[in-house]
């Protein structure tokens, strides 16, 4: 068994402590060339914030030198998020601050084809306010204001979300549902009637089970939940890990089952059969809690694990034996659902099986399993009621995904596509901080719908391949030059957290909750924003939830009393929210609405001969394409490689760092090659390779055609027919050794993926 410290130290994961990142000197400023001693924090002045290089939003403390530069940003110890301890990416938030190649001035499109960057001019905040306004009144004039939507993925998309609401806009999505956390979000409302949320309420601190299905802890980096892990490494919890991959938790797992990509279903129908069919179930939290255990039974009796050994390639004895690991421990087992959860279109009904697997075991609500969270409210300063759009979001998906929460980032692009003809068009797009390029599957369809857009705006700290279709570019300033909303999250109990900046924005560069004032004002919308500052309006609300800025802005993190207990108590009466009042095995909702009530396996495509599936997956130091240009964490990863298994290697001749192109089941093929990782950690039949490289922008100097892009190769999209989710996994990809279009080198038989 690995001590938590080698686990850190093996995942290149910093949360048993913070370290300095080595500096990249060709960019650093001269405090970081002369000096890079630790400083005395005592002496330092420090500034609370929670961070933005991903969305685990970690709080801490940004340092100042005795200059006046930010020199480190550490923990704030008050944080159930970080526990006082950064990751990687955390510590290394600093370069982005530092990064010399970010947006630094509003920008104008003067000419060119769409993509094309250098097709701008600079123009001033109130020049660029101007046309933004014009332009947004003009569309509202012609198509209604509900043909505005907005797309984000940033903190400060908030402040836009409000002022579209208030220009009588609902069309608002945030990729993260469609390409990412909905179909486990409706898959357990569907079950329990709540969603997940985030940070996932998973008792790890005490479970002595953990059931992982892809998940890739460790690599794909949320602080607390990988501190939280690494302790139940130390104390000996049974890990169980289902992957095609070797992964760095399933080197740490007492069970790895590598499983045939694209059947993880049939794993869990089996699961669910050996539980059922052996009596291993909770039968007193089952009978007390559940519906439709009998139902269930009947539809998984074939599932057997002899059964799924045809379709997942895991051996029967393994598939039982982990069955009863989950048994022995429950209710403290936790069969994880993950957080990417878009892989084959059929992946609410995944999630569902998790759910119900969840149930039998009687974890839901139990010590060690999940426990129920809380969440301070934060208050809305009065402004006047929002108008009542003509339609939404819901107009345009609910009619398909009926069990759609949010808006569907892929919908709303669909409906600016110029074959759409019916009566819920849009015609124009904010985007904040998020590449939807590298974001929503097949890009064809993106760039189809930018280019039949009356306007656009796009507000981003970078110059991602997305500012290259604006009309107009607005330039925000880094989370640790501005102040955003509070942070409010779910967890073990209330908490509450500030971001203020530690420095002045460099550039002319501003903060989003200002650009969204200002253009207020420009639309005559300036009663929805009735404060002159945003420390006005940060205060008001501080003071609403019992705390103030000035208190905020010295312990950073406020915590608060829990109203209700973590735990069901045994026997406990509880009313969950679906149409039985108990947790659904069957789900009346989904049968309402024409689903099957009940999870299905389905068979889904196989790579034909010469292909391999593409996975795609994250790694510790990066955070998808957002951090691939900071000079920070490029200095510790700055490309990524693709994962080929030794047998395929040796049928296609390659060699370890050779590079390679990479051309997919539609014949689209990678803008850049990708060196050669040959490993025995990856299945024959799949490929594997880190998200978020291969920019093609050249104004990302440090990032500009490093690795390969999996973005471009997903084509072939499954959506969810419930939620409206991507389901990305059905691609597969073949090789080139030469540039694309030249001769591509044939493997030397065609076995080479059997």
């Amino acid at each position: 068994m690995k001590t938590r410290r080698e686990f850190i130290k093996i995942s290149t994961v910093a949360a048993g402590g913070v370290a300095m990142i080595k500096p990249a000197l060709s960019w650093a400023p001269d405090f970081l060339r002369k000096d890079i001693k630790p400083m005395d924090e005592s002496k330092a002045q420090r500034f609370p914030t929670f961070c933005e290089v991903c969305f685990w939003k970690c709080a801490g403390f940004t340092y100042h030198d005795k200059n006046g530069d930010i020199q480190k940003i550490i923990g704030n110890e008050r944080d159930p998020h970080s526990n006082g301890r950064f990751c990687p990416r955390g510590t290394g938030g600093v370069g982005m601050y530092y990064d010399n190649d970010r947006l630094k001035t509003p920008l104008k499109r003067v000419a060119g084809k769409n993509g094309e960057s250098d097709a701008y001019e600079e123009i001033s905040w109130d020049e660029a306010f101007d046309i933004i306004a014009i332009n947004m009144k003009k569309v509202a004039k012609e198509h209604g204001p509900e043909s505005i939507a907005l797309l984000y993925h940033a903190s400060s998309g908030a402040y836009f979300k409000h002022l579209l609401h208030a220009f009588g806009t609902d069309n608002i999505a945030k990729p993260s549902y469609a390409q990412c956390l909905g179909p486990r979000e409706a898959g357990f409302v569907a079950t329990y009637g709540a969603s997940i949320s985030s940070p996932e309420p998973t008792d790890i601190k005490n479970t002595q089970c953990l059931v992982l299905i892809g998940n890739h802890v460790g690599e794909n980096m949320h602080n607390g939940y990988v501190q939280e892990v690494a302790d139940a490494i130390e104390r000996g919890v049974s890990i169980i890990t289902v992957d095609p991959r070797f992964s760095t938790i399933a080197s740490k797992s007492q069970y790895w089952l590598p499983i045939k990509p694209a059947t993880d279903m049939a794993l869990l129908l089996s699961w669910i059969h050996v539980i059922i069919y052996e009596e291993l179930y909770d039968k007193k939290y089952v009978n007390q809690y559940t519906f439709g255990l009998d139902e269930l039974k009947a539809h998984v009796k074939n599932f057997t694990p002899e059964w799924a050994y045809t379709k997942t390639d895991i051996n029967p004895k393994d598939i039982r034996d982990t069955a009863y690991e989950m048994a022995k421990a429950a209710p403290a087992t936790i069969v994880h659902p993950g957080r990417h959860t878009t892989w084959y279109g059929d992946d609410t009904q995944r999630t569902r099986a998790i759910a119900i697997l969840n149930a039998l075991l009687g974890s839901y609500g139990k010590k060690g399993g999940w426990y129920f969270p809380e969440k301070k409210s934060v208050p809305t300063i009065p402004h006047p009621e929002y108008p009542h759009p003509k339609w939404t979001w819901k107009d345009i998906t609910r009619k398909t995904y009926k069990s759609a929460g949010t808006g569907i980032s892929n919908d709303l692009i669909k409906a600016s596509l110029p074959e759409n003809k019916n009566e819920h068009k849009i015609k124009a797009w904010f985007v904040v901080g998020t590449n939807l390029l590298a974001t929503v599957p097949d890009q064809a369809i993106t760039k189809r719908a930018m280019d039949n857009l009356d306007f656009m705006v796009v507000i981003d700290t970078m110059p991602a391949e997305i500012t290259g279709y604006a009309d107009i570019v607005l330039p925000e300033c880094t989370y640790l030059e501005r102040y955003d909303d509070i942070r409010s999250s779910q967890h073990r109990f209330p908490n509450i957290a500030l971001r203020m900046p530690a420095a002045k924005p460099r550039f002319n560069t501003k903060s989003g909750w200002w650009m969204a004032k200002q253009l207020a004002e420009k639309l005559d919308l300036g009663a929805y924003f009735p404060y002159d500052t945003i420390e006005e309006e940060l205060d008001w609300k501080f003071k609403q939830m019992g705390t103030s800025l000035e208190e905020m802005q010295k312990i950073g993190v406020k915590q608060f009393t829990k109203d209700k207990e973590l735990y069901l108590s045994e026997g406990e009466e509880y009313y969950f929210n679906t149409d039985t009042g108990k947790i659904e095995l069957y789900s009346i909702d989904l049968e309402a609405k024409g689903y099957d009530p009940m999870p299905k396996y389905t068979e889904h495509k196989q790579p034909d001969a010469g292909f391999y599936r593409l996975i795609y997956g994250r790694a510790p130091m990066h955070t998808f394409g957002r951090t691939v240009n900071n000079p920070n964490l490029t200095d510790l990863m700055s490309e990524n490689k693709i994962w080929i298994n030794p047998k395929v290697a040796k049928i296609w001749g390659f060699e370890p760092d050779q590079e390679i192109w990479l051309e997919n089941q539609d014949g689209v093929k990678s803008s850049f090659p990708i060196k050669v990782r040959i490993t025995e950690r990856i299945r024959h039949d799949s490929i594997y390779m880190i998200h978020g490289f291969g920019t093609t922008k050249k104004q990302m100097t440090r990032a500009y055609g490093r690795g390969a892009s999996d973005s471009e190769l997903i084509t072939n999209v499954k959506y969810d027919p419930i939620m409206g989710g991507t389901g990305m996994r059905e691609n597969f990809v073949t090789f080139h050794t030469e540039n694309p279009h030249n001769k591509v080198v044939e493997p030397e038989t065609k076995e080479a993926n059997s």
